[in-house]
C-alpha cells in the first residue's frame, strides 16, 4: 500500500536492500523469511516488543536521492507479489520524468505531490465503504491478519502492548482485539507464543491485582486460563473487552438482534490511530448509559454532552454537573448523584434564548417549556454551538405533539371520588391533555371498552369517599398533599426536576390516584406513548384473531392473573389483559409471551388505561429487565447470579447454608420476575413496584437481601429446602401494607399456609426502611458491572446444556463416544458462528432462531459442511474431496432446504467411520446414488431413470427417508405449529413414529441397483481415497481387479436380461443370474461364455459403436493392444486377474488415474481411462442395459483382502478434531511468503 511520505534517516538498519535506481530503493526487512540467523531473531524480537506498527510490512519502497543522506517511505506490502506491483508502476511512470529535474529539492517535492495524490485518489474511492481507519491503524489490521490466518471480513477494533503469563513468566507482546477474536502474539529470541480465543468462548473476564499477577486482566474459556498484564491504559483494554464480549453474548442469546446491533454508525470527525470501530463501540457505550440513566427509549442517540451548571429555584442553588443533548431530549445530571436529574423532551420546548452574561451567572442558556417552566443553565463552555445544535433538533421536531404530563391528567387521576368522571370529562376538551388523547386513540378497541379511557381499579373501586376511611384516608390525604405541594415546588410532569426529596416521596408510597401517573413518568413510558399516537390501536386491530403459540399460552393463562382480584374476575378485565399481552407478542415476536407477564401486565392495568399498561409492559420487558421474559429467562438467571454474589459479601454466613439447601434458584426466580406481586399480598408488592419504577432493578435486590436477613436465624436452623421455602413464604405472606385504602385482596398462598399460630405481621413501609438503610450501597453502576460478569456465566451454561441436550438427542447406535460428539457439536457450532461473522448474505446467519430446539439452532450451509468434511473425513482424496462433500451434504439434506443441522452431521460421519466394511461401503454406495450424485455428475436424469421405474425411485426415496431418521419434519411440524392458524394433527407424529421403528429392517437388498455412470463415479472416487494411502500401490491392484470383474458382471447381467423371455426389469425377480455368482468359483465359471465374439453379446440390441468398448469391457485391454486383439480369448478368473492387476498397475503408476484426468468425457474401462475418441459418450458408450448391484460389489471387494483391512481399519476422529481447531486458529507461515517470493 501506499503511504504518506515521512523520513528515514537510517535506511539500511535492519533491511536489506534487494532492488534500487536512481531514485527509488526496494527493501525487505532482515530476518524475514530465508534463513536469518541470530539477526532475524533479534529483528522479529524487537518487532514484536516495540512499537512497530509503523514497520508492519516485510517491505518497503523508499524514495532517495544522490546527494542526501535523507530518504522518504513511499510504499509497503505484506508480499512480494504487491510491492513487486507498486515498484513496477514507479519505474513506468516516474522515472522518466524524474530524470529531467535538475533540482533534487523539486525531485522529492515531486514525488511526495505524487504520491499523496495517489493516496488522496483511492481515499476517495474507498470513501463510501466507511475506509476512515488511519494509515498506522490499516498496517496492525494487515499484520493481525496474516498473523493469525483472518479472513478480510474480521475487523481489528484496536490493539495494545501487554505481557501474557505463560506459567511464571511474562511474555511481551501485542494483544489484538477484533469483533469476534481476542488474539495475541509475541516473539522473544526464537520463542513464539500466538493465541486466538473466541469472544463467544470467554466463560469470564475480569480485572484483579494479585501478589503473583499484578494488575492483570484475567481470561477464562472452557479449557484455560489467561493472564494479561502490564498495559498502559488497563481501564480503557478491559472496558473494551467487555464490550467485544458482550456483543458475543448477544449473539449467542438473540443472533437477530446481534446482527442489527453491528450495524454502526460513523463517526462524524476521525480521530488519529483510533479505528473507526474503536470509536462506534466508545459511542454506543455512552449511548447505553444514557438512556439507562434517563430512561429514554431505545432508538434515542446521544449526541454530546458538556459540563455546566444548572440553577435549581426550589433551594436557590447553581448544581454543578452535565448536559447531554440528544435529537430528542436535553438531559442533566448533578455531579452529587441524588441532587437533580432533569428530562427535557425537545416537543416541550417553545423557547430557547441566551441571557446575559455576568460574573455571577457566566454564558447562561435559558429554555421554556409549553408547562410554563423555565430552566437556566450557566457555565456553558461553547455556547453558541450550543445553541445552533438546539435549534437544529428544534426544526426538526414535530411540533403536534402533546404536551407534558401536567394538568390534563392532574384533573382525570388525581381524585379517586366517584364525582372524578365530570371531571375527566371537561378535561377531555383540552386539547393537550394525555388522557383524552388516550380515550379517542382507542376507538378501534372493541365495544369502545371502558379500560381504553381509565384503569381497571377506578371501574371496580367501591364508592366510598377517603374522608370514611378514618386514619387511613387521612393518611392518603396527606400523601396525596406532600405530591400537590412537590408538583408545585418541583414541577410536575416530564420535565420535573427529580431530587432526594423525590425518592423520599417515593418510599413514603404513592397515593392511589397517581400511581399510573408516576409510574408513566419515571419509567419513561410516557415518552415512548406520546411519540408513537395510535401505535397500541394499530398493534391491537393487527393482531386480533391472529393465532400462534403465544396467544395460545396467553388464553392458558388469562384466569390465573390475580384471579383473587374483583377486576379479572369477569370478562371486562380479562378481555383487557388478553389484547394488551397479545398486542405486546405481535410487536416482539422475539419474546412473545413468557410466564410471569401476565401477572405483571394485570396490575399495570389496575392503575392505568389499556395503552398506558401496554408501555409500561415496553419499558419493563425491554429497558428495566432486559432478556427476563425471553424463552431462557436469561436476565432473572443473571440477576439471581447477581444476587447470590450480593448475599455472599453482605451475609457471608446465609450464603453458604443457602448454597447447601439449593434455595437461591427458587426464591429468586419467583420473586424477580414478578416483582414480589405473587409471593406477597398486593397491597404491599405494589409499594416495591414503585420504587422499583423510580430506582430500578436495585430496589428488588435490597428488598430481597432484608428478607434473608430477617430470616437469617431460622434458615440456618433448616434441615432441607422445603422447609426454607416454608420459612420465605410465610414470613412473605405477612408483609403487610397497613396505609393502604384499597379493599384488601385475599392473597391466596397466605391462607393456604398460615396454620395455627402465624408469624408476626411485617409492615412493608418498615422493611423498606431497613433495605434502605442496610444494603443502599449498591449502585447501578455496579449492578451493571456485575450483570456483565454473571451474564457470560448464564449463557455459557445455557449453551453447554444445550450440547448436552443435543448430544442426547444423537441416538445410541451412532458410534461416537460422549466426548466426541461433545467435541464434534463445538466444531459445528464455530463454523455456523464463522458465517455470523463473515457471511452476511448466507442462509445461515439469516436463518438462527433461538426459539428454535436446541437441535435446530447451529445448522451450516453446502459450504460449511464441505471444508469441515475436508478436515474430518477419513476418505480424503485430494481434489475430489469437494465433490465427495457435495454428494454427502446432498444425501443427508432431505429436507432441501440447503442447511443440514447436528444430528444429520454426524449421521453422515458415523457412516464414514463407524460400522464394519459392508456399513461403509454402503453410504459410499448411497453416495453415487441419486439423490446424492447430481444430474450434473451423472451424464443425465434420464439414464437414471431407465433403471429406477416410478415405484422404485419412490421406494427408494422412502428408504432413504426412513434411514436418515426424521429429525427435520419434526422441527418443520413445530415451526408449522407456531406460527400456523390452527393446531397440529398428531397423526402426522404417529406416522414418523411407526417410520422410525421400521428403520431396523432396511438390508442390503433395498438398495437398487448402479448403472454404469454410476458406477464409473464410483471407481473414480475409490481411485481418489487411495492416493494418500501409504498402501496404495496395493490398493489401485485390487481395485483394477474388482473393477474389471464387476464390468463383466454387469455384462453377464445383461446377457441374461436380453433373453427373449425377459420380464421387465421393475419386476424381474433377483434370482436372474445373481445367484450364480455368489462365489468365485461360479463366477469363474459364468465368465467364461459371454464372449465378444458371441452372437449373444448382440441380443441386447446395442449398436455397432457401442461393440468396441464393450468387448474390451469383458476382456480388458493391457498395455497395448492384445486383448483387443483377440476379443474371443477364454480366461480362467485367476489369470484375467493378474492380466488386470497388470494393466492397472502400469497406469497407475505413470499417474495417469488421478481425479484430474478422470474427467467427465472419459470412461472408466478395465482400470484404464479412454478417450472420447475411442468411446463416444453420448453415442451410446455408457451402456444404458448395464447395471450391477450392491451385493455384487461387496463380494467383489472381499475378496481381495487389502480391500477390506483398507475399510475395517479404525481411524481416530479426536485427532482430526484437534487438528481442525488448530485449522481454525492458524497464521500464515513463512513457507507460504516464501512461495509469493518465488513467484515475484
Amino acid at each position: 500500500m501506499w503511504l504518506a511520505p515521512e523520513e528515514v534517516l537510517v535506511a539500511n538498519a535492519l533491511w536489506v536492500t534487494e532492488r534500487a535506481n536512481p531514485f527509488f530503493v526496494l527493501q525487505r526487512r532482515r530476518g524475514h523469511g530465508k534463513g536469518g540467523g541470530l539477526t532475524g531473531l533479534l529483528v522479529g524480537t524487537l518487532d514484536v516488543v516495540l512499537d512497530s506498527s509503523a514497520r508492519v510490512a516485510p517491505f518497503r519502497i523508499l524514495h532517495q536521492t544522490q546527494d542526501s543522506q535523507v530518504y522518504w517511505t513511499v510504499a509497503c506490502g505484506s508480499s512480494r507479489k504487491e510491492i513487486t506491483k507498486h515498484w513496477e508502476w514507479l519505474e513506468n511512470n516516474l522515472l522518466q520524468t524524474l530524470s529531467i529535474f535538475d533540482n533534487e529539492e523539486d525531485i522529492t517535492t515531486f514525488v511526495k505531490g505524487k504520491i499523496n495524490g495517489i493516496i488522496a485518489e483511492e481515499n476517495k474511492n474507498l470513501q463510501p465503504q466507511g475506509e476512515e481507519d488511519p494509515g498506522k491503524f490499516k498496517e496492525a489490521e494487515l499484520k493481525m491478519r496474516k498473523q493469525f490466518g483472518m479472513p478480510e471480513g474480521e475487523k481489528l477494533v484496536n490493539y495494545y502492548s501487554c505481557s501474557y503469563w505463560k506459567g511464571r513468566v511474562p511474555r511481551q507482546g501485542w494483544l489484538y482485539l477484533t469483533v469476534n477474536h481476542l488474539c495475541f502474539y509475541s516473539f522473544l529470541l526464537g520463542k513464539e507464543v500466538s493465541l486466538v480465543v473466541q469472544w463467544v468462548d470467554v466463560t469470564r473476564l475480569e480485572k484483579n491485582a494479585t501478589l503473583l499477577f499484578p494488575e492483570s486482566i484475567r481470561v477464562d474459556t472452557r479449557d484455560q486460563e489467561l493472564f494479561f498484564s502490564m498495559f498502559l491504559n488497563i481501564g480503557e483494554t478491559f472496558k473494551l473487552m467487555e464490550q467485544l464480549a458482550n456483543l458475543a453474548m448477544r449473539q449467542l442469546l438473540d443472533s437477530e438482534g446481534f446482527l442489527e446491533d453491528k450495524a454502526l454508525p460513523r463517526p462524524a470527525r476521525p480521530h488519529r490511530n483510533i479505528s473507526a470501530l474503536k470509536r462506534d463501540l466508545d459511542a454506543r457505550a455512552k449511548n447505553e448509559s444514557y438512556r439507562a440513566t434517563f430512561r429514554l427509549p431505545g432508538d434515542e442517540r446521544l449526541d454530546g454532552h458538556t459540563s455546566c451548571t444548572l440553577w435549581t429555584p426550589f433551594n436557590k442553588l447553581h448544581i454543578p454537573g452535565q448536559m447531554f443533548i440528544s435529537s430528542n431530549y436535553i438531559c442533566f445530571a448533578s455531579k452529587e448523584e441524588d441532587a437533580c436529574h432533569l428530562i427535557i423532551p425537545l416537543r416541550e420546548v417553545t423557547i430557547v434564548e441566551k441571557a446575559d452574561s455576568s460574573s455571577v451567572l457566566p454564558s447562561p442558556l435559558s429554555i421554556s417549556t409549553r408547562s410554563k417552566m423555565t430552566f437556566l443553565f450557566a457555565n456553558l463552555k461553547d455556547r453558541d454551538f450550543l445553541v445552533q445544535k438546539i435549534s437544529d433538533f428544534l426544526q426538526k421536531t414535530p411540533s403536534k405533539q402533546p404536551s407534558g404530563l401536567g394538568a390534563g391528567r392532574k384533573a382525570s387521576v388525581s381524585n379517586p371520588v366517584p364525582e372524578s368522571s365530570p371531571a375527566a370529562q371537561e378535561a377531555s376538551e383540552q386539547p393537550s391533555n394525555p388522557s383524552s388523547q388516550c380515550g379517542g386513540r382507542q376507538s378501534t378497541l372493541p365495544q369502545e371498552a371502558p379500560t381504553a379511557s381509565q384503569g381497571l381499579l377506578r371501574l371496580f373501586q367501591r364508592n366510598t369517599p377517603v374522608e370514611d376511611l378514618g386514619a387511613k384516608g387521612a393518611k392518603e390525604k396527606m400523601k396525596e398533599e406532600s405530591w400537590h405541594i412537590h408538583f408545585f415546588e418541583y414541577g410536575r410532569g416530564v420535565c420535573m426536576y427529580r431530587t432526594a426529596k423525590t425518592r423520599e416521596l417515593v418510599l413514603k408510597g404513592i397515593p392511589e390516584g397517581l400511581r399510573g401517573e408516576l409510574w408513566l413518568l419515571f419509567s419513561g413510558a410516557w415518552n415512548e406513548m406520546v411519540t408513537h399516537p395510535g401505535y397500541y390501536a394499530e398493534l391491537v386491530e393487527k393482531s386480533t384473531g391472529k393465532y400462534s403459540l403465544a396467544t395460545e399460552e396467553i388464553e392458558r393463562d388469562l384466569h390465573r392473573s390475580m384471579p383473587e382480584h374483583p377486576a379479572f374476575q369477569n370478562e371486562l378485565g380479562i378481555a383487557a389483559l388478553r389484547r394488551v399481552l397479545t398486542a405486546y407478542a405481535f410487536r416482539n415476536p422475539t419474546i412473545g409471551y413468557c410466564q410471569a407477564m401476565n401477572i405483571v401486565t394485570s396490575v399495570l392495568l389496575l392503575y392505568g388505561t389499556e395503552e398506558e399498561a401496554f408501555w409500561l409492559l415496553v419499558a419493563l420487558c425491554e429497558r428495566m429487565l432486559p432478556d427476563y421474559y425471553n424463552n431462557r429467562v436469561v436476565g432473572a438467571l443473571v440477576d439471581q447470579g447477581i444476587f447470590e454474589e450480593l448475599t455472599r459479601d453482605f451475609l457471608p454466613q446465609l450464603s453458604e447454608k443457602m448454597q447447601e439447601l439449593g434455595v437461591a434458584t427458587s426464591i429468586s426466580l419467583s420473586w424477580f420476575l414478578t416483582l414480589f406481586l405473587s409471593v406477597m399480598p398486593f397491597e404491599s408488592s405494589v409499594v416495591i413496584v414503585d420504587c422499583f419504577f423510580y430506582e430500578g432493578i436495585k430496589v428488588v435486590l435490597q428488598v430481597a437481601l432484608a428478607i434473608l436477613d430477617a430470616n437469617m436465624e431460622q434458615l440456618l436452623s433448616c434441615n432441607d429446602e422445603g422447609e426454607a421455602m416454608t420459612i420465605l413464604g410465610r414470613y412473605l405472606d405477612n408483609v403487610v401494607n397497613k396505609q393502604s385504602v384499597s379493599p384488601p385482596v385475599p392473597h391466596l398462598h397466605a391462607l393456604l399456609t398460615s396454620g395455627d399460630n402465624p408469624p408476626a405481621e411485617v409492615d412493608i413501609f418498615d422493611l423498606l426502611k431497613v433495605s434502605y438503610e442496610k444494603f443502599s450501597s449498591l449502585r447501578a453502576d455496579d449492578i451493571e458491572q456485575m450483570r456483565f460478569k454473571q451474564r457470560l456465566k448464564v449463557i455459557q451454561s445455557l449453551e453447554d446444556t444445550a450440547k448436552r441436550s443435543v448430544v442426547r438427542a444423537i441416538p445410541g447406535d451412532i458410534g461416537f463416544s460422549i466426548e466426541e460428539l461433545e467435541d464434534l457439536y463445538m466444531v459445528f457450532k464455530a463454523k455456523h458462528l464463522a458465517s455470523q461473522y463473515w457471511g452476511r448474505g448466507q442462509p445461515t446467519a439469516m436463518r438462527r432462531d433461538p426459539s428454535l430446539p436446541y437441535l435446530e439452532q447451529y445448522r451450516i450451509d453446502a459450504t460449511q459442511f464441505q471444508e469441515l468434511f475436508a478436515s474430518l473425513t477419513p476418505w480424503a482424496c485430494g481434489s475430489h474431496t469437494s465433490v465427495l462433500a457435495g454428494r454427502m451434504f446432498r444425501l443427508l439434506d432431505r429436507n432441501k432446504d440447503s442447511l443440514i443441522n447436528f444430528k444429520e452431521f454426524v449421521t453422515g460421519m458415523s457412516g464414514m467411520y463407524h460400522g464394519d466394511l459392508t456399513d461403509k461401503l454402503k453410504v459410499l454406495y448411497k453416495l453415487h446414488l441419486p439423490p446424492a450424485l447430481s444430474p450434473e455428475e451423472a451424464e443425465s436424469a434420464l439414464e437414471a431413470t431407465h433403471y429406477f421405474t416410478e415405484d422404485s425411485s419412490s421406494e427408494e426415496t422412502l428408504q432413504q427417508e426412513e434411514r436418515e431418521g426424521t429429525g427435520n419434519e419434526d422441527v418443520q411440524e413445530k415451526k408449522g405449529e407456531e406460527r400456523g392458524t390452527s393446531p397440529p394433527d398428531y397423526r402426522h407424529y404417529l406416522q414418523i413414529w411407526a417410520k422410525e421403528k421400521e428403520v431396523q429392517k432396511e438390508t442390503i437388498k433395498d438398495l437398487p441397483k448402479m448403472d454404469q455412470e454410476q458406477f464409473i463415479e464410483l471407481c473414480k472416487t475409490l481411485y481418489n481415497v487411495f492416493s494418500e494411502d501409504p498402501l496404495e500401490q496395493e490398493l489401485y491392484h485390487a481395485i483394477a481387479a474388482v473393477a474389471s470383474l464387476l464390468l463383466r458382471m454387469g455384462e453377464l447381467g445383461k446377457r441374461f436380461s436380453a433373453q427373449p423371455s425377459r420380464k421387465p426389469r421393475d419386476s424381474a425377480p433377483r434370482e436372474d443370474g445373481q445367484p450364480a455368482l455368489s462365489s468365485p468359483q461360479d463366477l469363474a465359471r459364468e465368465l467364461q461364455p459371454p464372449a465378444a465374439g458371441d452372437p449373444q453379446a448382440k441380443a441386447g440390441g446395442d449398436t455397432q459403436l457401442g461393440k468396441a468398448p464393450q468387448e474390451s469391457q469383458v476382456v480388458g485391454e493391457g498395455g497395448g493392444g492384445e486383448g483387443q486383439g483377440s476379443p474371443s480369448q477364454r480366461l480362467s478368473d485367476d489369470e484375467t486377474k493378474d492380466d488386470m492387476s497388470m494393466s492397472s498397475y502400469s497406469v497407475v503408476s505413470t499417474g495417469s488415474l488421478q481425479c484430474e484426468d478422470l474427467a467427465d468425457d472419459t470412461v472408466l474401462v478395465g482400470g484404464e481411462a479412454h478417450s472420447p475418441a475411442a468411446t463416444t459418450h453420448r453415442g451410446g458408450a455408457v451402456d444404458t442395459e448395464w447395471s450391477i448391484s450392491f451385493e455384487q460389489i461387496l463380494a467383489s471387494i472381499l475378496t481381495e483382502s487389502v480391500l477390506v483391512n483398507f475399510f475395517e481399519k479404525k481411524v481416530d476422529i479426536g485427532l482430526k478434531i484437534k487438528d481442525q481447531k488448530k485449522v481454525e486458529r492458524q497464521f500464515s507461515s513463512s513457507s507460504d511468503q516464501e512461495q509469493s517470493w518465488a513467484s515475484g
